[in-house]
């Protein structure tokens, strides 16, 4: 598994421009929250107790940032229990999944527009994984802003800057 140094800078090599990331601090939530709906229209019973497959995926997402960064995903956690339980409402309205498609595709554009103020494509075209990046990656963000974890920021912004500059330096090659 690679660190949270490395999936982090490699995801911030496409995310630098401060307009890109605002875009992303809007379309990420967006995104997050339709696909915990629409795993949440997937129901199961065990028992007495039933439970959604976005529960499972809260879980195991979860399990995966605390892998990762351990302050990070504590942050992470007091963003997605809102999430999920806010879905699991809209679960029940009359079409959840009508709503969670409308609002995942809203997000995505929303993604897309910061992506053409980057010049860049994004992170997961070369690599999936950076899509369960991009949620660690706001939330290094929001703790970067209030001015906490400065030796991760330290750490992963050069990084990023040295991919960024390959990026760019193999786009004028080809």
């Amino acid at each position: 598994m690679k660190s949270a140094v490395e999936q982090l800078a490699t995801y911030k090599s496409v995310h630098l421009n401060p307009k890109n990331i605002q875009t992303h601090f809007i379309g990420v939530p967006m995104i997050i929250w339709s696909a915990f709906l629409m795993f949440g229209t997937l129901r199961f019973q065990y028992g007495d107790f039933e439970f959604s497959a976005a529960m499972v995926v809260m879980l195991v997402v979860l399990g995966y940032y605390y892998k990762l960064h351990v302050r990070l995903a504590i942050g992470l956690t007091l963003f997605i229990v809102p999430v999920l339980i806010t879905s699991e409402m809209a679960v029940h309205t009359a079409h959840p999944f009508i709503l969670a498609i409308s609002i995942f595709v809203v997000g995505w554009v929303i993604q897309f527009i910061g992506h053409k103020y980057e010049k860049a494509k994004p992170a997961f075209m070369d690599d999936l994984n950076q899509l369960l990046i991009g949620p660690f990656f706001l939330m290094a963000e929001l703790y970067f802003m209030f001015g906490w974890e400065k030796q991760l920021d330290a750490e992963i912004t050069p990084i990023a800057r040295d991919k960024r500059r390959a990026i760019e330096t193999a786009k004028r090659t080809i």
